[in-house]
């Protein structure tokens, strides 16, 4: 069985050779992760796929026997334990009842009701960003568009919406070693101050906002608890912010590295729906899961997982196997099937999935569309990729219109 080093610089430069590696020689690898400590990590789509719906892995290490908690760290500050208490540390019928409570508020009817407003911010940025001519697509396009998306969504007031990448940055780019989590206690507990506050506004004067129906939403019992409301924000910024400035960033830097693609799309503008399939299959925004754990003793590929031993499901990787996708390290717009795993399978499927591809399906073409002769700035050499375990963003990426 091979060792996968997640953190080194050599993989984060090039993942896919690796994923590609363990496909064909070791579907499962062992992995060592901070505060997590030594698991596996699975390759290949079949057992990805099956993995992201098998009953027998939890996302809560407290339904594992023998699994550690990494956020019950004694040295870890309250403020990130209270993460704890989010879905994706969840299973079975606790799980059901904090999906459910989300759904009633994070409803098709609210999100659609965004679309001309992103429209005119994603306006709005693009004649910001295009009268400068060069400019990092990120700073000025990438980012602040979902930025206001979710800040509008939790019903965030305007003159406060400009401290959210401040406090978050750190906190959504940690590579999750002590240090690091250090470093960024005082924004936490800002950010943390911030949400408490906000709450107790929406629980006074509810208005027609994220988290206003959050905190009165009520099924199968009582509401969401504090930790619990406070948990639900942290994970939908997480999910509904940075996942798609990775999405519209890595996906312009893929469509400019094809440019045949990228006049195809053009070409045809309804390509849009099929192209922003590929571009989630093809850039990985979400690079892995997060941790589950053996609720008993398992076999993969004749490797024995131990009870209460951490899996890791590659979901970069699954989304470039050879068995299921047709030239899957070749770019194309129209493929079909598309079944990716993008935005994961089964209970914990990502309930931001149908934000994330509306923005990117106003945001693309209208970047496309006004910005005709849109190149990249640096060599693609030049570019650099962040740090952090789970996701898959650049730290720039520098453009001439």
């Amino acid at each position: 069985m091979n060792q996968l080093d997640l953190r080194s610089k050599a993989f984060q430069a090039n993942p896919h050779a690796a994923y590609a590696r363990l496909r064909r020689d070791s579907p499962i690898a062992g992995v060592q992760l901070p505060i997590f400590g030594a698991g596996f990590a699975l390759a290949r789509y079949a057992d990805v796929s099956e993995a992201l719906k098998d009953p027998r892995l939890a996302n809560d290490p407290a339904n594992a026997p023998g699994a550690p908690d990494p956020l019950g760290q004694w040295w870890l500050p309250a403020v990130f334990r209270a993460v704890r208490h989010s879905m994706i540390f969840s299973d079975g019928d606790d799980h059901r009842r904090l999906k459910n409570l989300v759904h009633l508020a994070f409803t098709p009817k609210r999100i659609e009701a965004l679309e001309q407003r992103i429209e005119q911010v994603t306006d709005e940025l693009l004649t910001s960003a295009l009268a400068k001519g060069s400019f990092d697509l990120i700073t000025e396009f990438a980012l602040p568009l979902p930025l206001w998306v979710i800040s509008e969504l939790l019903g965030v007031p305007e003159a406060d919406r400009h401290v959210f990448r401040d406090r978050m940055e750190g906190l959504l780019d940690s590579s999750l070693g002590p240090l690091q989590l250090v470093r960024n206690v005082p924004a936490a507990f800002q950010t943390m101050a911030f949400f408490r506050r906000l709450i107790a506004d929406r629980r006074r004067e509810p208005g027609d906002d994220l988290v206003s129906a959050l905190a009165h939403a009520e099924t199968e019992g009582p509401r969401l608890s504090e930790d619990e409301l406070l948990a639900m924000l942290f994970l939908l910024l997480f999910a509904g912010h940075e996942t798609t400035v990775n999405l519209l960033a890595s996906g312009t830097l893929a469509l400019l590295e094809h440019p045949a693609q990228l006049e195809r799309l053009r070409a045809e503008p309804a390509l849009i729906g099929s192209a922003i399939e590929e571009l989630l299959r093809y850039t990985n925004p979400v690079e892995q899961s997060g941790a589950r754990y053996a609720r008993e003793p398992l076999t993969f590929h004749g490797v024995e997982v131990p009870a209460g031993r951490m899996v890791i499901l590659l979901l970069a990787s699954a989304n470039r196997d050879e068995a299921v996708f047709t030239e899957p390290d070749t770019l194309d717009l129209g493929r079909t099937p598309n079944r990716h795993l993008a935005f994961g399978l089964g209970g914990h499927y990502c309930l931001g999935a149908p934000l994330a591809r509306l923005e990117a399906r106003v945001a693309l073409p209208a970047l496309l569309r006004r910005a005709p002769n849109l190149r990249l700035a640096v060599p693609a050499s030049e570019l650099r990729w962040r740090g952090s375990l789970n996701l898959r963003g650049l730290t720039a990426l520098p453009v001439r219109a």
